[in-house]
């Protein structure tokens, strides 16, 4: 597609969203249709030195898949993405800091109009050496995780809402989307590498419509970090019914650690599944708090036992302090802690016979270390998957009913993305932070 066709393709699929966007976004999308270049940041997984982990980018404007959609960006969680090294789809290495991205904008224009640079968008892939349009990023491992990583409040994943920008070309009218609607991303594999201003969509099946009632800020922090809460809140109901029914008179006590994003969702999912008519008084829930805000923020969860656990105090200590909180033993822990120090406890405040949810990601490390020695004491670590697209489409009308409340979240804008991880890692921001790209309304 010529340069000139491009502009008035994107032009075209701009107007029909222009009165749900402020003047500076349209104009910005109308930017980027001549240069046909769009900006994108990338958060990586935390590197010892933080700034090198938020790459400023200058990408090609994606084509919408004929089958899909193509998305403007309007908000975005503060989630990394968990790799060790990556290969980003840039236009040039000399963007991958926070320079003048307005000048290279023109530069690399003037590069891609003189025919020196080819764009993957034009040409496809294979057309050029992967020299031409890939810079490759090394991102150190850091041995020592991040206060922030090790409480929940920055963790991997992918957190998307916005508005379709336009629609593949081979879709039907009664697709059951249209242009300007308000939409989240579920996090599917192979999704792209940052966030960028506009992004693609191969299936619809991907997107999950987002009610008026409910705020895009909101909805961003959906995807991911809800999602991974409420899929190990569903896998420890199956553990409490099994429970309830063979000790009736007998509470269930399930302990949360953590008090970043994941945990506080965590308390208000658990919340809203346990605390019913029939089974308030036969659930104990306790929250573990690793920092002094998160313990302030718990607090103010209903019916819920707070414990501080102050790494200052010697392990026993706070072993026995959570034995207290908790009347004894609990019988499920989720544990959103990333170390080993963090889950050797959570077994010490485990009943034989218990369960304790981790994700993925902390499974991945761990449970190679910790596996035989919970089966020798008679306990079960289970690994929690992110979530389904079903159970994504049940929390969004969880949270717009008000069944579920949301827990704080601080919105930014997306060129502070590095002061935002960085605050994030020193667990300075209360609750989830969320990244704004574009003004809508």
């Amino acid at each position: 597609m010529c340069r000139t066709c491009a502009s008035e393709n994107i032009n075209q699929k701009v107007a029909p969203i222009s009165r749900s966007i402020s003047l500076d976004t349209a104009t910005r999308l109308r930017n980027a249709a001549m240069s046909k270049l769009i900006r994108q940041v990338s958060i990586e997984t935390p590197a010892p030195k933080l700034k090198d982990c938020v790459l400023n980018l200058v990408v090609p404007v994606p084509d919408t898949p004929a089958q899909g959609a193509r998305i403007l960006v309007v908000y975005a969680g503060a989630c990394y993405r968990k790799n060790q090294s990556t290969s980003i789809s840039s236009i040039s290495s000399q963007l991958s800091d926070t320079g003048d991205i307005t000048t290279s904008l023109h530069l690399l224009a003037k590069q891609m109009q003189s025919g020196s640079f080819t764009s993957i968008s034009e040409e496809g892939p294979d057309s050029a050496p992967p020299q031409l349009h890939q810079t490759s990023v090394a991102i150190q491992h850091n041995p020592q995780a991040h206060q922030g990583v090790r409480d929940g409040a920055l963790f991997p994943g992918f957190e998307v809402a916005g508005v379709i920008e336009s629609l593949g070309t081979e879709l039907k009218p009664d697709c059951g989307f249209k242009v300007g609607q308000r939409v989240i991303l579920y996090p599917y594999e192979g999704v792209p590498h940052g966030y960028s201003e506009l992004m693609v969509v191969p299936d619809l099946k991907y997107l999950i419509p987002i009610p008026d009632e409910l705020s895009l800020s909101v909805a961003a922090t959906l995807p991911t970090g809800a999602l991974l809460a409420q899929s190990a809140i569903i896998a420890a109901h199956k553990i409490v019914d099994e429970l309830l029914k063979s000790r009736p008179g007998e509470k269930v006590k399930i302990l949360i650690v953590g008090t970043g994003g994941l945990a506080l969702w965590a308390v208000r999912i658990a919340a809203q599944h346990f605390y019913t008519p029939a089974t308030k008084d036969k659930i104990q829930i306790t929250v573990a708090s690793l920092r002094d805000e998160g313990f302030l923020v718990a607090k103010k969860c209903e019916r819920v036992n707070i414990v501080q656990w102050n790494e200052d105090l010697y392990e026993k200590q706070l072993i026995e302090r959570t034995h207290d909180a908790c009347d004894g033993l609990v019988d499920i822990v989720i544990d959103f802690g990333t170390t080993s120090r963090s889950l050797h406890r959570s077994m010490q405040c485990l009943t034989k016979g218990g369960h304790i949810f981790i994700s993925d990601e902390v499974a991945e490390k761990l449970l190679p270390k910790f596996g035989k020695r919970a089966e020798e004491r008679g306990q079960t670590i289970e690994a929690v998957p992110t979530g389904t697209i079903d159970q994504l489409h049940q929390l969004v009308k969880l949270v717009s009913s008000n069944e579920i409340e949301p827990p704080p979240h601080s919105v930014f804008p997306s060129d502070q993305a590095a002061e935002v991880v960085r605050k994030l890692a020193s667990s300075e921001i209360p609750g989830r932070a969320i990244l704004k790209f574009h003004d809508i309304e």
